[in-house]
């Protein structure tokens, strides 16, 4: 899912994700989600990280509390977190601390002001040391 040619124009990776198998709860967020980190190729520091949720048909998800936890794919790591801004309609940006160079990956946690729930696991492979 990661592709090295969109690193020049400052993109790691954009990921449309629409919601997978199992059964459906009313509390279940149908959504996509876009996930962009800076710098690209990621490296060991701090991560600006940009997140787009959108309905499946397109529309922007507004006033969504959105949360990152960063995990290392090896035990043994402390997990980083990142609670995340809205800044446009169904835009969020913030900052995460990749301490360890490595295979990463990432925890997004939505939830919606009427309490829909999204989770998806992003994988963040090849974070080097600067």
């Amino acid at each position: 899912m990661f592709d090295s040619t969109m690193a020049p124009q400052g993109l790691l990776f954009v990921l449309m994700f629409v919601s997978g198998c199992g059964s459906a709860s009313r509390n279940n967020l149908d959504a996509k989600v876009d996930l962009t980190l800076d710098p690209s190729p990621p490296v060991v520091g701090t991560a600006n990280v940009s997140l787009r949720l959108a309905a499946t048909d397109g529309r922007p998800i507004e006033g969504a509390k959105v949360r990152l936890e960063g995990n290392m794919n090896h035990a043994g790591m402390k997990p980083t977190y990142s609670d995340l801004q809205e800044v446009a309609p169904g835009n969020y940006d913030g900052t995460l601390e990749l301490t360890m160079g490595g295979d990463w990956f990432l925890l997004v946690t939505a939830t919606t002001p009427d309490g829909k729930r999204l989770e998806r696991k992003i994988d963040v492979p090849g974070v080097t040391a600067p």
